[in-house]
């Protein structure tokens, strides 16, 4: 396997402590109401899981990514930590401080340092807007920056951060007189310029052209030097969470299975499910897929979530040691290990 991207910001603990989390993420669940079906002929009603008992913590500077297969639950909790759903249980922690319980102006500062760059740069900016106004706008509703020369002077220097110049044309156009890449470059300036300390970038790339991929996700790690950033990164792609992310966190089914550094997730799976997604790693290397575990099956749904190992139903391993019962009935929990923390009775 290739070598990684050697462009990592270790994180400095204080002297004779650990460093504090710029996110806690307690006990996460997320559910859904079934709508129809059954609760319309006076049947049960019936719940989507989209999220189901998440814990996790981002420390000051460092990039999570979430990786997972589509339908996992991933956008849903970085749509939580960003304060757009509502958790059934749980909480979600900014400095230690539960978001379920901050109101008004304290909520809208915390909001304010806690942003997110949406997927789709194509539906995400207003059209009818310029790119003035669509940076603009993120001010106007804060109530920062009261005079029309700092406004423009904050909106051009997000801009200009952002990889976008000379940002004085750039902010007279439209959204359609731009690339996708540069769109995606004016979202991150409308989150920029609220000065944010956390970013919740939910696959920011996948609707992009594969050349314009690596300059957004450099522009990121750049911000993140620069700014002191702190990602959330949303992706269902194994190899660019791994150039990217400082560690990585496997989604199946609303759960994490595993959660570990980059390397090490890579390098060295410990849960069955993540020995399959790394075996099928895209490598320009004759033979590299030899050993390639293919899933059986479609994922289960959320609504009917299996009884004891979420994953057992397709699991390579529990077939190659006979079907264990404790598969069935038992639903493990992360355990640390020697290189991660992995869900799985045999790992």
């Amino acid at each position: 396997m290739a070598d990684r991207p050697p462009d990592r910001v270790a994180i400095q603990a204080p002297p004779g402590g650990r460093v504090e989390p710029v996110i806690r993420v307690e006990d996460l669940a997320v559910q859904f109401a079934v709508r129809g079906g059954l609760r319309s002929l006076g049947g049960p009603a019936r719940r989507v899981r989209a999220v189901d008992g998440v814990s996790f913590e981002v420390h000051p500077g460092e990039v999570l990514a979430l990786v997972g297969e589509s339908g996992c639950g991933k956008t849903t909790i970085a749509r939580t930590v960003a304060q757009l759903e509502k958790p059934t249980r749980g909480r979600v922690l900014f400095r230690g401080q539960d978001l379920a319980t901050v109101r008004g102006a304290e909520l809208r500062r915390m909001r304010q340092k806690i942003q997110l760059v949406f997927q789709d740069p194509y539906e995400s900016l207003d059209p009818r807007q310029t790119v003035e106004e669509i940076v603009t706008e993120p001010l106007l509703i804060h109530g920062l920056a009261p005079s029309d020369d700092e406004r423009r002077r904050i909106v051009l220097d997000a801009l200009a951060a952002a990889g976008l110049h000379p940002p004085e044309q750039i902010a007279r156009r439209y959204p359609h007189h731009l690339s996708g890449g540069q769109r995606q470059r004016v979202a991150i300036a409308a989150s920029l310029v609220l000065e944010p300390e956390f970013i919740v970038a939910d696959e920011p790339v996948s609707m992009l052209d594969v050349s314009v991929r690596a300059e957004i996700l450099r522009l990121m790690l750049e911000l993140r030097a620069r700014r002191g950033l702190t990602f959330l990164f949303i992706t269902h792609d194994l190899s660019l969470a791994w150039t990217i992310a400082d560690r990585i966190a496997v989604v199946y089914l609303g759960r994490i299975v595993e959660i570990g550094t980059a390397d090490d997730v890579i390098r060295r799976p410990r849960h069955p499910y993540t020995k399959a997604l790394v075996s099928v790693i895209p490598v320009p290397e004759p033979g590299a897929h030899e050993g390639a575990i293919v899933l059986r099956g479609e994922t289960p749904s959320p609504i009917d979530v299996p009884a004891g190992c979420r994953f057992h139903p397709r699991c390579w391993l529990r077939r190659q040691l006979d079907d264990p019962a404790a598969c069935e009935t038992a639903d493990p929990s992360l355990v640390d290990g020697p290189t991660s923390a992995a869900a799985c009775h045999f790992a």
